[in-house]
């Protein structure tokens, strides 16, 4: 059953009256009707079954991600990049782009400087919601509708893309593509990369399960389940030829990887001395450290 969001925005036209941005306040959401006598609101309702067809029904679906009202991939997010416009993101507000080349002569001809943050569809996500209960070190690198799950971390190399996230704690050192879900307790090691859906021809939705990990600078083709663990440098693409390991160190099957998809305790290797991708029973359950994650 889709859910109908109504909101009241508050945001950024352009000179030609056309809407560059909205932002949403948590209280001026809701999944029932609300109205405001205020001629400084903006109400916009999207259903979750139906495609933004407005820079505010887009807006409004990136706040509902990430204030955690909807988790990704739950709102219809298509055609999203044809209906956000490509802005200058400034010290000063947002700008289109022939606003702003008027509005930087300006401030040169009286000596003054604006700060440009990014020439993006997106916003920072910090510049619209902050979360009590998640740490990010670097806000350029989390995008508005990122969801991030109480007990989260993003350290300065970690990129959290819209439509994505974590659904509880979690170390996020790497890059969690639009569309990729990681589970409570799961660790995205120091460059490790997970394979999202905007390009590459990629239509197969990645997940990671509870306490699993990426090692450093891994990547992942594959949805995996709960207790998995790819071990550091190893990018497992669905396609890779995977040897099948048992508890006795032998090899009793070889399969691609898409055909251990979303199974959980598994350990993926590379043999040092055959150069082969293995996978073996995991034993050891990942854990992330408690005082890391309280974000009190």
């Amino acid at each position: 059953m889709s859910n109908t969001w109504t909101g009241l925005g508050i945001g950024t036209k352009d000179s030609k009256g056309e809407w560059l941005e909205m932002f949403f306040s948590e209280e001026k959401i809701s999944s029932s009707d609300i109205n405001s006598s205020s001629k400084i609101f903006e109400k916009v309702t999207v259903n979750d079954s139906e495609a933004p067809s407005s820079v505010p029904e887009a807006y409004l679906k990136l706040h509902l991600l990430s204030y955690r009202l909807v988790k990704p991939n739950e709102t219809n997010l298509d055609g999203i990049f044809g209906v956000l416009k490509n802005i200058v993101w400034t010290s000063e507000g947002p700008f289109s782009v022939d606003d702003f080349r008027k509005k930087q002569m300006e401030t040169k001809k009286v000596n003054k400087h604006i700060l440009v943050h990014s020439v993006d569809k997106f916003p920072r996500m910090t510049d619209y919601v902050i979360l009590s209960d998640v740490r990010i070190a670097d806000a350029n690198r989390v995008r508005l509708g990122a969801h991030l799950g109480p007990g989260t971390t993003v350290m300065h190399e970690g990129f959290v893309n819209f439509n994505a996230g974590s659904l509880g704690e979690a170390m996020i050192e790497g890059r969690i593509s639009q569309g990729v879900v990681i589970g409570d307790k799961t660790d995205i090691g120091g460059g490790a990369s997970t394979m999202g859906t905007l390009s590459g021809g990629n239509e197969v939705k990645i997940s990671l399960g509870k306490n699993c990990l990426l090692g450093a600078n891994s990547g992942l083709g594959i949805p995996l389940g709960d207790r998995c663990t790819v071990e550091a440098g190893l990018y497992l693409t669905a396609a890779s030829k995977v040897e099948i390991v048992n508890d006795q160190g032998e090899i009793t099957n070889i399969l691609k990887a898409s055909e251990l998809s979303s199974k959980s305790d598994l350990l993926f290797i590379r043999n040092s001395l055959s150069g082969s991708i293995q996978c073996r029973p995991n034993k050891n359950i990942s854990e992330l450290n408690e005082e890391l994650h309280s974000n009190e």
